[in-house]
This record gives C-alpha cells, sequence and structure tokens, in this order.
C-alpha cells in the first residue's frame, strides 16, 4: 500500500493517542487502534513478521522485507506510540495523583463512546454474542477489583510482564498498564521510563516482543473465525472495564511507595453525592463528553479513511 508523508503522520498521531491510553491503567491502546480504522492492518502487520519475511531479507535485502512487514505503517505507528509513552507518562502520572476526578472523567467518557463504536461492529446479536459479552463483562470487572500484587523486580518477571501486558494492551477493552499494575509491575516499568533505566526498558520490550508476536497471530485467527464472538467479548472487557475508571472512589486500604508516600491500594466506586471530597460533578461531566467526542471524531476519521482504501 503506497502512502504519502501526510498519512504517515496521520498513522503516527493514531500512534501517540494509543501511547497515551498505554500508559492509564484503565484505558486499552487496542480500543484506540480499533476505532480509528487501523486494527486490522496492525495486527496483519504484526502477523507479517515471521520466517517468511527472514527469507525475503536474505533474498531480497532491507528494502523488500521492510515492504513485506509494511514498515512504514508500524514505524510510523511505534514511534507515535514511543514518544507519547516517553513524554506523557510524567504527565498522566501527575494527573492521577493531583487531578484524578477529572482526568478519570474524561477516560470514562472516551471508555462509554468506544463500548458503542466497537458493539455496533457486530453483525448478528444472538444468544451465544449475549453471553460471550456477559462472560466478558463479568471477567473485566473482577478484573478491576483484584487487589494488586507487591512489587516485583526480577528480569524474569519484567519479561514476563511485558509479554502480558503487550497482549492486553493490543486487545480492546483490556488496559495493558492495569495488568501492569495488577502484577505488581506498574511502578517499576514507570520508574524505568522516568529515569530511563535501560536494562528494565530492554527485559519489558524483549518481553512485549514475545506477547506480541505470538498473540497477533492468535488474534488474527479469532477474528477470521469467530469475528462476532470475539467482539462480543471485547465488547464485554470494555463494559466491565468502567468500573476501574469511575471517577468517584473511596480507598479502602493504602500501602507506602519507595518515596514514602501513601498511595490507595484498593478502592471501591461511590456516587459522586457520597463523595466526601469537592466531586468536581460538572466539570466531571464536561470533560467525560469531550472525551466521547474524542472517540467519535477518531472514529469518524477511521471510516473515511477506510471508505477511501475501499
Amino acid at each position: 500500500m503506497q502512502r504519502g508523508l501526510k498519512e504517515y503522520l496521520t498513522i503516527g498521531f493514531k500512534g501517540l493517542a494509543m501511547g497515551a491510553a498505554d500508559v492509564v491503567p484503565g484505558v486499552s491502546g487496542g480500543t484506540i487502534a480499533f476505532i480509528s480504522g487501523i486494527y486490522q492492518e496492525l495486527i496483519d502487520s504484526i502477523n507479517s513478521v515471521n520466517l517468511t519475511t527472514l527469507k525475503i531479507l536474505r533474498k531480497d535485502g532491507v528494502k523488500a522485507a521492510f515492504k513485506a512487514i509494511n514498515g512504514g505503517f508500524l514505524v510510523s505507528l511505534l514511534l507515535g506510540i514511543a514518544i507519547s509513552v516517553l513524554s506523557l507518562a510524567k504527565v498522566f502520572k501527575w494527573l492521577i495523583e493531583h487531578k484524578p476526578i477529572l482526568i478519570w472523567s474524561f477516560f470514562f467518557g472516551l471508555v462509554i463512546a468506544s463500548i458503542f463504536i466497537v458493539g455496533k461492529q457486530i453483525k448478528k446479536w444472538h444468544i451465544t454474542n449475549i453471553i460471550s459479552l456477559i462472560i466478558g463483562i463479568i471477567a473485566a470487572y473482577y478484573i478491576t477489583i483484584i487487589p494488586p500484587m507487591g512489587s516485583n523486580n526480577s528480569d524474569l518477571f519484567l519479561i514476563f510482564a511485558g509479554a502480558l501486558a503487550i497482549c492486553a494492551m493490543i486487545l480492546p477493552g483490556i488496559s495493558g498498564a492495569f495488568i501492569l499494575l495488577l502484577l505488581g509491575a506498574y511502578k517499576p516499568a514507570l520508574e524505568a521510563i522516568h529515569t530511563f533505566d535501560i536494562k528494565k526498558i530492554a527485559l519489558l520490550g524483549f518481553g512485549a516482543i514475545i506477547g506480541l508476536l505470538s498473540f497477533a497471530k492468535f488474534l488474527k485467527w479469532l477474528f477470521s473465525k469467530y469475528e462476532d464472538l470475539t467482539l462480543a467479548v471485547l465488547t464485554g472487557f470494555i463494559i466491565g472495564s468502567l468500573n476501574k475508571i469511575w471517577p468517584w472512589k473511596e480507598t479502602l486500604s493504602w500501602y507506602t511507595n519507595s518515596k514514602g508516600v501513601k498511595v490507595p491500594l484498593l478502592q471501591k466506586s461511590i456516587s459522586p453525592f457520597s463523595f466526601s471530597g469537592e466531586n468536581q460533578l460538572l466539570l466531571a461531566i464536561f470533560l467525560a463528553i469531550m472525551g466521547f467526542l474524542v472517540i467519535f471524531t477518531l472514529e469518524k476519521i477511521g471510516s473515511k479513511k477506510n471508505n477511501s482504501i475501499k
């Protein structure tokens, strides 16, 4: 597929949005890829990195291999994701710590819109899809109420965490950052980015490559054989994840981080009218609406792009 600079810049901006989503526990970069119209191309491009590509590289050279894996698309997207993660990690960390209700309200709007966008892709609703939707909701909700594990910095654990998180990141509705949080690897991962710890970043990246190359094949198979059922489960995942990003929380337990600061460990969702602090309800509703509109704008751009390709 021949593309111009403008199209590659657009893909890069979608990568920025995916990276921003993946930094925040509760929001999925896979959802952003899905609604912006690049999800199928992303999965196909990842799957094209295989032994056949190595044969092309040996026989025809770098240029042919780069074309075979849709290299321009992958480089543009991954560059956008990397820039976003490296630049926004500190920003989102500050927002979550100091403006939690406002940032979670914005992301709540994003996810609500995502439910409609992903759900409408299902061609036929029948009993199997409805059951799959319910299973997805229950599974995702259960994940949101599991207490996070203690922090772990071992090399093998970081590789495992990177592999599992990347699988979640390319699934619409499942947050890779939240999986890292549950595993106790979110803090080490953020610290590695903040301090530019090459070893830890490399271990997480190695695990991510392993997870990405293996899981993408499974996803492609699922979409080719059971598209509606897969979409129903993913829609359920997105609905179930809403509990995690509900803006108003009551903290049930705390832990002290490495800097001696008390941080919420286990929380439950409560009504904004029961919230003991400033609930910021009107501003929260405004930001949720803005998040909702951002997703629909991305979806419209993705739809126009897909139509132009067809």
